[in-house]
């Protein structure tokens, strides 16, 4: 607790609280999840509104912060850093996020109040008590090996002497599966067991990974779900061992897709998309280029660098089979998402349709790192990375045996496992748009029953969390 100056009254206890974001998480799903469905009925599940775009970084920015991507920044997993002439995804700084943070508002009235963040994206820099994220170590040579961040530095090897690496290849790719939950799950027991924090962030992904690489509508995902409440459930009862309250909520909800969508190469076959080419492989050139697509699933930040182009970008985007909506920037201002960082177009696809990244013409000619996993050098999000080249599965498992091999030995190595146009073909759910059915979007459900609404939105979840950790926190004034 930090000093208290005369006269004023310190602050009570506050509750602990328990967020758990399990990614993914419907109202069609939650029958398939025995533990996670009984905290709903003894508590209260509801309906929670997300933001355009309703991807990872986008709706945990949102709930973190009370506020509209217009405001903390995050319009999407990455975008045109216009700064530097480069497109980045995935980034880890927590001063990319702005606007008041739930732990900030917290401190406000009691200065003590702790948080412990795993695995919730942006957390490197975060002005958190306990932090634990996804970071490989990047040897000099180029290869990529599983570990962690922590902060502070010691929690690395009291996580990993206890629970392991962190599962690296198993959050994310071709294998990824519960492992990584499971570890994640056990590391956030081992810190609320150990440290007590006020606040406690947990991020499970397993839903993710067989809901887009077969659909929602497949037998596995609902297999999914039930291998994720044996998670889930550890957790729970690690919450209620601390007397804590319980808020478990989704960012978005995966529904059925299956049609990829080539946006930069169509706006490469009217010349507006330029490339250069370095060992006969394409790369984007976002320098010269009049307009260029960052992909991200249902989502799509077109960029324009001279404004007398935008009628013919827009009719371009217009035209393309699979496009829904192109926001101006009118558009962009009633969905929240007027920021710079936006594009000058913003996309928004059809139900069943997603956006690729992919702007060559010949898979001749496509970068080598369009064939690895490889979520730092795309310029655009890549589902196929999920899985096994569906053209050669076999070949692609020989492929990454060899790899695997070449590691061992302490050789240089490529997993080149992941189908171009093939890949994309096979992909069977999506996210990002707004939902059309409210039991395919998010779900918000508290252990409190005295917090029930019918639904929230996802820019009043911050409010949620600071009254159901006691608090009564005045607005900030702006």
């Amino acid at each position: 607790m930090g000093p208290v100056t005369p006269g004023q009254v310190p602050p009570g206890p506050v509750t602990p609280l328990v967020v758990l974001n399990v990614v993914g998480l419907t109202p069609r799903l939650l029958p398939h999840m025995p533990r996670l469905n009984a905290l709903a009925q003894a508590g209260f599940a509801a309906r929670l509104g997300t933001v355009l775009p309703a991807v990872t970084c986008s709706v945990q920015a949102t709930l973190l912060t009370g506020a509209p991507p217009a405001v903390h920044g995050i319009v999407g997993n990455g975008w045109y850093f216009r700064d530097l002439g480069e497109v980045l995804l995935w980034r880890q700084h927590h001063a990319l996020v702005g606007g008041e943070k739930v732990w900030d508002a917290a401190r406000r009235v009691h200065p003590g109040y702790s948080v412990a963040n795993v695995c919730w994206w942006y957390a490197m820099g975060a002005d958190v008590d306990w932090t634990v994220t996804p970071r490989p170590v990047y040897r000099a040579d180029g290869r990529k090996e599983p570990d962690c961040y922590t902060d502070p530095p010691a929690l690395h090897d009291e996580l990993t002497a206890e629970l392991g690496t962190f599962p690296l290849f198993q959050f994310w790719g071709p294998g990824a599966g519960i492992a990584s939950s499971r570890w994640i799950g056990a590391a956030a027991r081992r810190i609320m067991s150990a440290y007590a924090p006020d606040l406690t962030l947990v991020y499970l992904p397993h839903l993710d990974y067989d809901l887009q690489r077969h659909g929602p509508d497949d037998p596995r995902a609902a297999a999914a779900a039930a291998e994720l409440d044996t998670v889930v459930g550890p957790l729970l009862d690690a919450a209620a061992a601390r007397g804590a309250t319980v808020l478990a909520l989704s960012e978005y909800g995966i529904t059925p897709a299956r049609r990829p969508v080539d946006i930069n190469r169509a706006l490469r076959a009217e010349g507006l998309l330029r490339v250069h080419t370095q060992a006969g492989m394409e790369y984007l050139d976002p320098w010269t280029s009049r307009a260029f697509a960052v992909a991200d699933h249902q989502l799509a930040h077109v960029y324009v660098r001279d404004p007398a182009d935008l009628p013919l970008v827009r009719k371009v985007c217009a035209d393309l089979a699979g496009v829904e909506q192109v926001l101006d920037a009118q558009g962009k201002r009633e969905h929240g998402l007027d920021h710079p960082r936006a594009g000058e177009l913003v996309l928004v696809a059809e139900p069943d349709a997603w956006f690729t990244y992919y702007y060559w013409l010949d898979d001749a000619r496509a970068p080598d790192f369009a064939r690895l996993v490889e979520i730092h050098r795309k310029p655009g999000y890549d589902p196929a990375e999920l899985l096994f080249d569906p053209a050669g599965p076999g070949a692609a498992k020989r492929r990454a045996a060899l790899a695997l091999l070449r590691k061992k030995l302490g050789l240089r190595y490529l997993m080149q496992v992941v189908g171009l146009d093939a890949g994309a073909a096979a992909v069977r759910g999506s996210h990002g748009r707004l939902p059309a059915d409210p039991a395919d979007g998010p779900l918000l459900i508290c252990s409190d029953a005295t917090a029930a609404r019918d639904g929230f939105a996802a820019t009043e979840v911050k409010d949620l969390m600071l009254r159901l950790s006691g608090l009564a926190v005045p607005v900030q004034e702006k």
